[in-house]
């Protein structure tokens, strides 16, 4: 079963109507219809399967037992699913509101932000939306409207007609007014600040809340310019792409497309009746229907009469990536663009003295100001990837246990992503090191690449096929710690003989020490080898001889 049809998940605020029942064939038996959430992995209203195999089961739950494949390539960059698609029915004003972004959302909210654009299903005769201000405003001019019940009169009324298109991006000031049915592509988010309700009452009896505070925070006081939705699409962002799709009937009776493994497809019936085939699969569809097709299903086919908002996940424009790496005494971050170039780094001590949560709060912070300073959109980040030293639980994000910085069972992905809205991954730093030199250093040029790391420690990374090999647990690529010596020095790790007990640099320091009956800095000891000192000429061969049995072990493993 590739094509699911989806039931809506309905919500009844006190300005709905009754046209989504009346019209759009939803199953509802109350009062006011005021949202039919007809796409929806949200938990304040998931949508949930009609048919084939899944029914029953939420779409959320779907994606969970078939994996991010579902949902394609495209939406990689995402922390959770990108959209939610609404219907919606204004038999009255909506409150005069505002969305946030990403950052502020998921540092004050703990949900993304939200972009949205609006289709035009219907219009009342004068009916109009607010779309921005008029003009420019003050902060202080914006608070005092507010209070003064007087903000109507600087926003920009826009009288609506059907089939018109607004991007109403994160940040706009916006309501939709009474008499307007409406289809809604947004982000996957349910944050709204609202500075003005005309006084209604909730279903408690009590004016509804406003949020003035924030909503002053967040809110871009210059006017909107709209944009030219149309062509060759009738609304295109980093979140989503919307096409129209129409079927008259009869010069127009079929259309084909396909689906491929960048992106899932949505297709929400706005009129009419048919059929949709794909995979020897035919399903039929009529007015108010949501269908989704996962990612990778290939050739679809639509026939009969219709009217339809298609809708899409296109690749980033212009994405970047945030690396980190966290080490023993400093912690270093970069930017990097899509020809894998460093357009930006900045260093700092790690403090020992904090706790690893307090750490990581800061290093979410370090890393907003860097993409500030630097005036890149918290949006065209498409990643972060955080090298830790020591045992990693990559697949839930944990850092298992660091000796190096004192860290045992830390959830880092966790808590990164409250704040940081793409995809946060951790891996082993020399893990990291070595993808980092397969992909844009000294190993690009070829697939397989084995790579020592030299420090407190030894550590190492292998890239086989262009993949980091992690062994069949976790930590695959530990090199340091193969036995070169059967029952040699005795290592950090507790055994004997392993390769960081030779060449790590603790292990060169208390070598040099005991063979000269002092203790000696990194460059006393290369300066006595460089002079002909026989006593550090033997250390110093004995650690060559060492680290050279290590790569050879590891070149004739992997021929």
């Amino acid at each position: 079963m590739s094509i699911l049809k989806l039931k809506p998940a309905y919500k009844d605020y006190l300005w709905g109507g009754h046209r989504l029942v009346d019209e759009y064939n939803m199953a509802y038996d109350g009062d006011i219809l005021a949202e039919a959430w007809t796409l929806s992995c949200h938990p304040d209203g998931p949508s949930v399967i009609m048919n084939g195999a899944n029914k029953g089961k939420t779409l959320y739950e779907y994606i969970q037992e078939n994996g991010q494949e579902v949902l394609g390539t495209h939406c990689r960059r995402f922390r959770d699913f990108p959209i939610l698609i609404k219907f919606i029915d204004a038999r009255d004003d909506l409150s005069i509101q505002v969305h946030p972004n990403n950052g502020f959302a998921l540092s004050k909210e703990g949900q993304y932000g939200k972009t949205e654009m609006w289709y035009v299903l219907d219009a009342a005769p004068g009916a109009f939306i607010y779309y921005g201000f008029k003009r420019e405003v003050s902060k202080e001019e914006f608070a005092q409207r507010i209070k003064d019940n007087t903000i109507q009169e600087v926003l920009n009324a826009v009288e609506v007609h059907n089939g018109d298109a607004f991007l109403i991006e994160a940040g706009t000031l916006h309501a939709i007014g009474k008499g307007c049915l409406i289809a809604e592509i947004q982000q996957n988010s349910n944050v709204t600040y609202r500075v003005y309700d005309y006084g209604r009452k909730g279903k408690d009896g009590k004016k509804r809340d406003l949020h003035i505070e924030k909503a002053l925070a967040v809110t871009s006081r210059m006017p909107v310019i709209r944009k030219g939705e149309g062509y060759p699409h009738i609304a295109d962002c980093d979140y989503f792409t919307v096409d129209k799709l129409n079927l008259d009937g009869n010069l127009t009776y079929r259309m084909q497309g396909r689906v491929s493994e960048e992106s899932f497809l949505s297709i929400l019936i706005l009129d009419g009746e048919g059929t949709l085939s794909n995979q020897n699969e035919k399903v039929p569809y009529r007015k108010g229907d949501s269908l989704f097709l996962p990612a990778g299903s290939g050739d679809w086919q639509i026939e009969g009469k219709c009217d339809a908002l298609v809708t899409t996940i296109r690749e980033k424009a212009s994405p970047i990536r945030v690396g980190v790496d966290i080490g023993s005494s400093e912690v270093q971050i970069g930017i990097v663009n899509n020809e894998q170039h460093l357009i930006a780094i900045s260093q700092y001590p790690f403090d020992r003295s904090r706790t690893a949560e307090e750490n990581i709060d800061d290093l979410a912070v370090r890393v907003l100001a860097l993409l500030k300073e630097n005036e890149i959109p918290l949006d065209q980040c498409i990643g972060v990837g955080v090298g830790i030293p020591g045992t990693i639980d990559r697949k839930n994000g944990k850092v298992l246990y660091s000796n190096n910085i004192q860290w045992e069972d830390v959830s880092i992905v966790q808590r990164l992503g409250r704040v940081i809205p793409c995809p946060v991954r951790i891996a082993n730093n020399a893990d990291c090191a070595a993808l980092g030199e397969a992909v844009a250093g000294a190993g690009k040029d070829y697939s397989d690449v084995a790579m020592f790391t030299l420090g407190g420690g030894v550590g190492g990374g292998i890239i086989l096929n262009g993949k980091v090999f992690e062994g069949g647990i976790m930590g695959g690529s530990e090199i340091g710690h193969m036995v070169i010596r059967s029952g040699g020095r005795i290592c950090t790790c507790g055994r004997k003989g392993c390769l960081e007990a030779y060449v790590s640099v603790p292990a060169l320091l208390k070598n040099a020490e005991t063979e000269c009956g002092e203790a000696l800095t990194l460059d006393e000891i290369f300066d006595r080898y460089h002079n002909g000192d026989e006593v550090i000429q033997q250390v110093i061969d004995e650690y060559v001889d060492a680290l050279g049995v290590g790569i050879v072990n590891i070149v004739n493993m992997f021929r």
